[in-house]
């Protein structure tokens, strides 16, 4: 290309352009590496295991339910008792998620044998590490069948509480078998 007096500064902008980008997305990169580096992922995912923390999984849930020490050395972010205590009390409905980090218990739709035009899910939600009234909250979710759709209802926030108060007697029953035995 020939290089005129017109299309000079249009050149020296398109490579000073070129520069600012090159520039700005190396400094993008060298940010990232360390988060998106497989082995380092991995030696991370080793040190978690060999320390015998949970990993996250449903199953490590039914790991912490094991024995009867409440000091298993596995280490959750909410309260061990209200947890163990939630998973107890929704128990007939099929899981869908536990995440004993995060605190959130969530069930696959239920339908009861003896009402197959009515299904429900709950969501459980511990909120807190102590043991206390307002560390638990239940979201309760049903549906009806109609002409074979499934139609969101409500539902009386006294079904939540109940077994929100279901879930704390529970917890508090653990936590008074645990003092006694000491």
């Amino acid at each position: 290309m020939i290089y005129t007096k017109n299309n000079f500064p249009n050149t020296i902008k398109s490579i000073l352009m070129i520069f600012l980008l090159s520039f700005l997305l190396s400094a993008c990169g060298s940010a990232m590496t360390g988060l998106m580096d497989a082995d380092a992922s991995k030696e991370r995912r080793d040190e978690r295991i060999n320390k015998g923390k949970v990993t996250g999984k449903v199953q490590d849930s039914f790991k912490l339910l094991s024995g009867t020490d409440m000091s298993t050395g596995a280490q959750i972010g909410v309260n061990a008792l209200l947890w163990r205590a939630s998973l107890n009390t929704i128990s007939f409905m099929p899981l869908d998620n536990a995440d004993p980090f995060g605190g959130v218990i969530t069930t696959q739709w239920y339908i009861d044998p003896s009402n197959p035009n009515e299904r429900f899910k709950i969501t459980v939600y511990v909120l807190d590490t102590r043991l206390r009234a307002d560390g638990i909250k239940v979201t309760v979710f049903r549906q009806i069948k109609e002409n074979g759709d499934w139609i969101n209802t409500t539902v009386n926030r006294d079904t939540e509480e109940k077994i929100e108060n279901q879930i704390l007697t529970s917890a508090r029953k653990m936590r008074q078998r645990s003092v006694e035995d000491k």
